[in-house]
C-alpha cells in the first residue's frame, strides 16, 4: 500500500512483564522489538508510529524512546525505508485504546509468520482502524525476503543510537577498566546469569544446604505452578538439562573454565550481572580465583550514576556498551544481552574474542573422578578454539543477533 494516500499507521506495543533479575533484558528486549517493528512496518508499507518504551510497574521507570536512542538519527536513517513520525496523529483521539482495546491490538500472531501472513492478516485491519498496536514481536523471521533482515540488521546496528552522555559514560569506564592497574590493560566483560528468578526458571539443581534447595522447591512452586506440579519429576528432569549442558553454569564453574583458559588472577574483569543468587558465598569461588571482579557502581561515584539511575534502561545501556567495549565477552549462558553483544562483535569484523562456554563439556569433566586439572584444562582449551565468535556458517532457523554474517554482512 501506498504510504502517500492517508498511510495506516502501526504502534509498536512494548509493555512489559519485567521480573526484577532480568534488569539487563530490558534494554536488549525493547532493541530487538524495535527492529522488528521496522521490519514489519516495511512489509506492509506502514507508518511506524516511534516505539513506547514502557515496562512493569516494579521499576517505576518511565522510560521513553528519546531518553536512550537519538530520535532524529533513527528517522533520518531509515527515511528510504520506513516513514516513522514521532508522535500518534493529533486526528486520534483514542490513545488509550491502542494499549487496551481488543479492538486497536493485533495479537496471537504466530511466531514464524511469513511477510505474506502480515499482508494477508495484519494490513487489512491497519487499514479498516488507520491506528493499530502489534503484539507479540517475535524474533525470528525465517520467512521474510533477505532484503527485510538486512533492514533489521541496518536498523540494529545503525539506525538505533544511543545518546551522545550514554556513549560518553560508557567511554569512561572501559577507559577505568583499562587503566586500574596504572598502566594500559586489556580487559574481560563477564555476564553473568545466576540471579534467583534464572536460577529457578533453569529447573536444574544447584549445590546447596537442605534449607537452601527447599526455598528454592517453594520458590519455584509459587511461581510455576503447572510445570512444578508435585516435584516428582524434576530431579531426573534436572539431570538430563545438566547433561545436556543446558543449565547456567555457577560463579564457580565459570572461574574454573576461565582458568583453564589461561586467565589468571590478575584478569580485569567488569561484571553485567543482577543480584547473584547465593550472595558473596555463592561468588567467593569466582572472586577468589579472580579478585580483580568490578562492577560500574565500583568504577564510578554515586553522582556520575545519579542521572542513569532515572531510567532502568540506561543503566543496562551502560552495562551493554561496556561489554561491547571489552577485549574478550564471556557468557554464562543464554539470552538476547549475550547474543546481542556477540553478534554485535561479529559484525564489526570478528576482531574481538567472545567466548561461549561449553556447559555439556562442564557436565561431563566435573562429573569425572578420575580426570585431572591437566586433562580437564586441555578438553576446555580444545572445545573452545570454534567458541570465540569467529565466523561461522548459519543455518535454518538460526539467530540472526548471535550470527549476523549472512544477512548483515554478505553482499551475494
Amino acid at each position: 500500500m501506498s504510504l502517500q494516500a492517508s498511510p495506516p499507521f502501526m504502534l509498536l506495543n512494548s509493555r512489559q512483564q519485567c521480573s526484577i533479575h532480568y534488569i539487563l533484558a530490558l534494554y536488549c528486549t525493547q532493541s530487538l522489538k524495535i527492529c522488528n517493528a521496522v521490519a514489519i512496518a516495511k512489509i506492509m508499507s506502514a507508518t511506524l508510529i516511534l516505539p513506547v518504551l514502557k515496562q512493569d510497574q516494579i521499576w517505576k521507570d518511565q522510560t521513553k524512546f528519546e531518553d536512550i536512542f537519538d530520535v532524529d538519527h533513527f528517522i533520518n536513517y531509515l527515511k528510504d525505508d520506513v516513514r516513522i513520525v514521532r508522535d500518534i496523529p493529533d486526528w486520534f483521539t483514542e490513545k488509550d485504546e491502542l494499549f487496551t482495546s481488543i479492538k486497536r491490538t493485533v495479537k496471537n500472531i504466530p511466531k514464524y509468520a511469513s511477510a505474506q501472513f502480515y499482508i494477508d492478516n495484519v494490513l487489512p485491519r491497519i487499514k479498516e482502524k488507520k491506528i493499530m498496536s502489534i503484539k507479540p514481536f517475535v524474533d525470528r523471521y525465517d520467512n521474510v525476503p533477505m532484503e527485510i533482515n538486512r533492514l533489521r540488521c541496518r536498523v540494529n546496528y545503525h539506525a538505533l543510537k544511543f545518546l551522545p552522555h550514554i556513549e560518553a559514560m560508557a567511554d569512561k569506564l572501559a577507559a577505568r577498566m583499562r587503566n586500574r592497574t596504572g598502566s594500559v590493560n586489556p580487559y574481560m566483560a563477564l555476564h553473568l546469569r545466576f540471579e534467583k528468578g534464572m536460577v529457578g526458571l533453569s529447573f536444574c539443581d544447584f549445590a546447596g544446604t537442605r534449607e537452601e534447595k527447599a526455598m528454592m522447591a517453594a520458590y519455584r512452586q509459587k511461581e510455576w505452578p503447572r510445570r512444578y506440579k508435585n516435584g516428582s519429576h524434576l530431579w531426573p528432569l534436572a539431570l538430563e538439562k545438566r547433561k545436556e549442558g543446558r543449565c547456567p553454569l555457577e560463579p564457580g564453574e565459570i572461574a574454573v573454565i576461565l582458568r583453564a583458559l589461561g586467565y589468571t588472577s590478575g584478569t580485569q574483569i567488569y561484571v553485567a550481572s543482577g543480584q547473584v543468587y547465593g550472595g558473596k558465598n555463592r561468588m567467593a569461588p569466582l572472586r577468589n580465583m579472580f579478585p580483580n571482579l568490578v562492577t560500574k557502581e565500583e568504577l564510578a561515584s554515586t553522582e556520575e550514576l545519579a542521572p542513569f539511575r532515572r531510567h532502568v534502561t540506561s543503566l543496562a545501556a551502560l552495562d551493554f556498551l561496556v561489554c561491547l567495549r571489552s577485549d574478550v565477552f564471556v557468557m554464562t549462558h543464554g539470552g538476547n544481552f549475550a547474543k546481542l553483544i556477540i553478534g554485535a562483535r561479529r559484525y564489526a569484523g570478528h576482531r574481538l574474542k567472545s567466548v561461549k562456554p561449553d556447559k555439556g563439556l562442564m557436565s561431563k569433566s566435573l562429573g569425572d573422578p578420575d580426570m585431572g586439572w591437566a586433562s580437564f584444562a586441555e578438553d576446555v582449551v580444545v572445545t573452545h578454539r570454534t567458541r570465540t565468535g569467529l565466523p561461522e556458517p548459519t543455518f535454518p532457523s538460526y539467530d540472526l543477533w548471535e550470527n549476523p554474517l549472512t544477512p548483515c554482512m554478505c553482499r551475494a
